[in-house]
């Protein structure tokens, strides 16, 4: 295609959309006030914005999670303005959930791209697996009215409980709680020290999990 082609067709799209998808990988997030986004993930922005945060070589969102909880690593990033900024995560794809007032998601630290500072949120871990993972695994609880941008590696699958899945391939819940256990069938591998040694196991009738074809702790 010629220049003016290629220009026009990746071309950012006009919109006053608070969360919008530029493509399958970049967020678009209006800001006229403030945002919170992971730490590192600005690729671009217009208008007339500033961020305070940094990312270190443990970085992103999860960094911001243990600092909360543990009094260790670095804060999230806070946009702060008005324009547009473009976020990304590793060429992870990005998927925008709008929560109503009475609706929440607990998502994987490593997931969270981005979201509105109007949202309730409380950071925790899951004890039983914190340990287990280099990287450990904390989880954000996000609470309604307003957007949250979370990313997967692949297309994710959404699966009804009662499920049992992974936890290096679970990225975000919700109206369900997991149990932790272990799968003696694997316990014993050679190699299986984590990852699929342990399976979290969502009951219940009601919510959703979503899991990822990829194993982000592995």
């Amino acid at each position: 295609m010629d220049v003016d082609q290629f220009k026009s067709e990746h071309a950012p799209t006009e919109s006053d959309e608070r969360f919008q998808l530029e493509n399958s990988y970049t967020l678009d997030a209006a800001v006229d006030g403030s945002l919170l986004a992971k730490a590192g993930a600005m690729i671009a922005y217009t208008g007339d914005l500033s961020f305070t945060g940094q990312a270190s070589a443990e970085g992103g969102i999860t960094g911001f999670l243990k600092e909360a909880a543990t009094g260790e690593g670095t804060p999230v990033m806070t946009v702060e303005g008005q324009g547009h900024v473009y976020l990304a995560d590793r060429e992870k794809k990005v998927q925008i959930l709008d929560l109503d007032a009475d609706e929440s998601v607990t998502v994987n630290g490593e997931d969270v791209l981005a979201f509105d500072p109007e949202l309730d949120y409380e950071i925790s871990s899951i004890d039983s697996l914190a340990g287990s993972f280099a990287g450990g695994f904390t989880n954000v609880y996000l609470e309604g009215p307003g957007y949250v941008a979370l990313t997967t590696h692949g297309d994710p699958v959404v699966m009804e409980p009662p499920v049992t899945t992974d936890p290096s391939a679970t990225v975000a819940w919700s109206g369900t709680t997991p149990d932790v256990s272990v799968n003696t069938n694997l316990s014993d591998m050679i190699g299986q020290e984590s990852g699929e040694r342990f399976q979290m196991d969502f009951t219940g009738t009601g919510g959703f999990v979503v899991v990822q074809p990829y194993e982000e702790h592995a």
